[in-house]
């Protein structure tokens, strides 16, 4: 047993009995490398990565690779999900080195924190043009020891280069927000890349362009563009038919190798479901279409039933890989996969070929060893079919999960169930919703307004949130008291959203940093406004600055807001498809957002009509408040009285505020909403 014994993190706890003897990342980690005068690896990964566990099987339980590599090195063990501030400076370092990047990423660093020698997965033994990991090592270690100017030399010039890199952004705060000239040059943009055939942008491997989809459907909204409509629309299609999406239980899978999304890399994480659903859901709301309804709440059930923890939170992924029983040995996409001998074995001859048929699983296979992954190319599915493989499928050995729970990813979850529920009458899944609230509060936020990034099993980890936790939680919230009405939820909000002003804002320019000025000093401080896997914290917290401020008339957020969506013109052109959260947030921006108030008793079900006419809206970034006429607590809903004794609501936008209204149906007609 290792240092990580007692650690929250599973990806860490898989490592825990290790014959490496591994460190998890602390001063004491640099401390022992400075005593000894050896080098730091560092390796970077996470737990449902497919080839951290490749790496870790050929090379980390080698016994004899691990008394080497104890005997000259300090070895740190970094999971980038609690960590992603480290992984980000190091990824950032090992992309300007060798022009890519990935996990594992394996990075030596010197007792000062220095990057000197990089890569990502190295096998045991020399292969495919990569040296083998003991080479790796036995190089590294020679250089340090015979060549120590060279690493000097090589580490200073990697860190001139990532301090020339920090002030990229630093400036962006000074630029205007995008208008309707950057938007545009975003859509075409967009257009140009976009696969008209198999939907979403560029080609193999393809990830799920939610926060994209997000930017168009809030685009059409305003401007009822079709072109926008037609890429979410084609896309989201492709996906909910393809191997991407789990035909079954429901729930998206991290990305297609393929570009027609046939075979996915089958981990399933918390944020892309948290974000596809809230994807999904929007396109029902705009379109009226079925099969975005039914995927909308399959995913939420999947987020529920699979993800969901003892404790109320949600784990942030489960596993790619499980034991096939078919070979008794671990393998990718095994619990997922179909054979027509296996169809038929479940549903009969006759059911399992048609079914075969339904879900293009041929005797050649779509994966590997013939075996097919279910995908759904026309037609809807027979809920008994469905059931029964369902059924067989929990028989097999289920793929691990990653119960962590994350804040940030906690906080896109709240915000897609909470409106879920809302919006298709199913009041369990706000309930789930609130429960995850309940436990951000109770454990991951510390009495001084401050939250912590992870917990396990109930328990905080020591890691500090980062600017996305801080923004994705206060998104969550807000979105809570939207649908719940429940002032406590702004106010909470505000809080995080005053320690983003406080802590993560550069006052002179505006510009946004990962992580708060008080946080662990790096080799640089992180900051970044593209999107990856998910909305940048740069963006989240631009649009949740933006929400906050349409709630509150506050025009400090508003000026904050606006002052952090200037780096987003200068990017919409250039990089759309990675800036996608931003211009949602430009969209807002440029619509007011609208800012609608539902005032009239709780009780009362022309109140109850009102908001939700109002939370079907599609005005992009629209806010809503619910509550008693001339509620005080909450500044859009003072003084706003009721129409001729009836409920009313009041649409506006800087609380200027048109007529009111007692009719669902003008209220529609004035937020955008489709009649059901």
């Amino acid at each position: 047993m290792n240092r990580l014994a007692g650690v929250t993190s599973p990806y860490l706890l898989q490592h825990a009995d290790n014959p490496v003897d591994w460190w998890p990342w602390g001063p004491e980690a640099f401390e022992e490398a400075k005593r000894r005068d050896v080098p730091v690896l560092l390796s970077v990964g996470y737990a449902a990565c497919h080839w951290c566990h490749v790496m870790a099987h050929e090379s980390f339980e080698d016994a004899d690779l691990a008394a080497y590599l104890n005997e000259r090195f300090v070895a740190v063990k970094v999971d980038r999900e609690e960590r992603p501030d480290v992984d980000a400076v190091y990824m950032e370092a090992v992309q300007a080195a060798t022009g890519q990047g990935g996990w594992p990423m394996t990075v030596f660093l010197t007792p000062g924190k220095e990057p000197f020698y990089f890569g990502t997965y190295f096998p045991p033994q020399p292969r495919h043009g990569m040296p083998g990991f003991r080479q790796v090592l036995e190089g590294v270690d020679a250089a340090w020891r015979e060549r120590r100017d060279e690493v000097a030399e090589v580490a200073g010039r990697i860190r001139a280069e990532l301090a020339e890199r920090a002030g990229v952004y630093a400036g962006a705060g000074g630029v205007p927000a995008p208008g309707e000239g950057e938007v545009r040059e975003a859509l075409v943009g967009l257009s140009r890349s976009f696969d008209p055939v198999r939907g979403g942008y560029g080609g193999a491997p393809k990830f799920p362009p939610s926060m994209v989809l997000e930017f168009l459907l809030r685009h059409h909204a305003r401007t009822g563009s079709q072109a926008a409509l037609e890429q979410v629309v084609r896309t989201a299609e492709a996906m909910a038919r393809g191997g991407i999406y789990d035909q079954l239980g429901g729930g998206f899978a991290r990305y297609s190798v393929d570009d027609a999304w046939v075979v996915p890399h089958f981990e399933k994480m918390l944020y892309d479901n948290a974000l596809l659903c809230r994807v999904y859901l929007h396109l029902w709301r705009t379109t009226g279409d079925g099969l975005a309804r039914r995927v909308a709440l399959q995913t939420a059930d999947f987020m529920v039933g699979e993800l969901g923890t003892e404790q109320g939170g949600f784990a942030s992924a489960l596993d790619a890989d499980s034991v096939a029983e078919r070979t008794g040995k671990s393998e990718e996409g095994a619990y997922y996969v179909w054979t027509p001998a296996e169809l038929a074995a479940v549903l009969g001859e006759e059911g399992g070929a048609a079914a075969a048929e339904l879900f293009g699983v041929t005797a050649e296979g779509t994966f590997e060893h013939g075996a097919s992954v279910l995908q759904l190319p026309a037609g809807e599915l027979d809920e008994r079919v469905r059931a029964a493989l369902l059924a067989a499928r929990a028989e097999r050995p289920a793929p691990a999960r990653d119960d962590k729970v994350v804040a940030a990813w906690n906080g896109l979850a709240i915000a897609a169930l909470a409106e879920c529920g809302a919006l298709l009458d199913r009041p369990d899944l706000v309930a789930a919703a609130e429960r995850a609230a309940d436990l951000l509060l109770a454990v991951h936020l510390e009495p001084e307004g401050r939250l912590l990034r992870t917990s396990r099993d109930g328990r905080a980890g020591a890691n500090a949130g980062v600017l996305e936790d801080y923004a994705d939680v206060a998104e969550g919230f807000l979105a809570l008291y939207a649908v719940t009405g429940e002032a406590s939820w702004l106010e909470l909000a505000g809080g995080l959203l005053d320690v983003v002003l406080l802590k993560f804002t550069d006052e002179k320019s505006g510009s946004l940093y990962d992580t708060a000025d008080d946080a662990e000093e790096l080799i640089r401080r992180p900051q970044d406004p593209t999107d990856n896997a998910t909305p940048s914290g740069w963006s989240a917290a631009a649009q949740a600055l933006l929400s906050y401020a349409a709630y509150t008339g506050s025009e400090l957020h508003r000026t904050a807001a606006e002052r952090a969506l200037g780096v987003v013109g200068a990017l919409a052109g250039r990089a759309p498809r990675f800036i996608g959260w931003g211009l949602a947030a430009a969209e807002a921006l440029l619509d007011g957002p609208r800012e609608v108030a539902v005032v009239g008793p709780a009780e009362d079900p022309r109140t109850a009509a009102l908001h939700r006419t109002a939370l079907l809206g599609t005005a992009p970034g629209a806010v809503v408040a619910r509550g008693e006429a001339g509620a005080a607590e909450v500044a859009l809903l003072a003084d706003r009285p009721l129409l001729g004794g009836a409920p009313a609501a009041y649409v506006c936008r800087h609380f200027a505020c048109e007529a009111p209204t007692a009719d669902p149906a003008e209220l529609a007609a004035k937020v955008g909403a489709r009649q059901e």
